[in-house]
C-alpha cells in the first residue's frame, strides 16, 4: 500500500465542508464532487461509526462497481476514517480473494481543522500502486469541485 496526503483550504466552515463532503443533509452534494472518479458515483449506507458501507457506481457496461467499506470513526466536523475490506462486482459483495488483498484494509480520512471560520480539510489515503497516478492526478480535483461548492 502507497500512502497518499491532500489538503485543501475552505473558506467556509467546517460543518458546512462536512455537510456537504459526505451528503449528509443531500446525498446529491457528495455527489456532485465524487462525479469527478466515475460519473455515477454514490454510496448505500450511513456515516455512522460501525456502520457498513458501499461505494458504488456503474461501470462503461453498465455493471454496478465499488468497494465495501465500514465507518471506523465519524466526529461530525472534525474527523471521518473509512476502512476499505471488499469489493462489489454486479450485485455480489467480495470480500476475500487474491483482488481484494492487495488492499484490503486500506484506509481513507478525512480531518477537518477549522480556524476563524477558514477550513483545512486533509484527505490521508492508502491505495495500489496502480492506482497512485489515477489518486494523484483525479483526487485534487475532486477537492476543488468540493472547495468551489462549498464557497458558493
Amino acid at each position: 500500500m502507497e500512502k497518499l496526503t491532500f489538503k485543501v483550504v475552505i473558506h467556509a466552515p467546517a460543518h458546512q465542508v462536512y455537510d456537504l463532503m459526505l451528503g449528509i443533509s443531500n446525498k446529491s452534494t457528495y455527489q456532485q464532487w465524487t462525479a469527478l472518479f466515475n460519473p455515477t458515483s454514490t454510496y448505500e449506507g450511513q456515516w455512522k461509526k460501525g456502520g457498513k458501507m458501499l461505494f458504488i457506481g456503474t461501470d462503461d457496461k453498465g455493471e454496478k462497481g465499488g468497494i465495501v467499506s465500514e465507518i471506523m470513526d465519524n466526529i461530525p466536523n472534525q474527523f471521518v476514517s473509512i476502512r476499505h475490506y471488499g469489493l462489489v462486482k454486479g450485485n455480489e459483495e467480495i470480500t476475500e480473494g487474491p483482488e481484494v488483498e492487495k488492499w484490503a484494509n486500506g484506509f481513507e480520512n478525512y480531518t477537518f481543522t477549522e480556524n476563524k471560520g477558514i477550513t483545512e480539510l486533509k484527505v490521508d489515503l492508502d491505495t495500489t500502486q496502480e492506482f497512485m497516478e489515477y489518486m494523484n492526478e483525479n483526487y485534487p480535483k475532486a477537492l476543488n469541485k468540493l472547495k468551489e461548492m462549498c464557497e458558493k
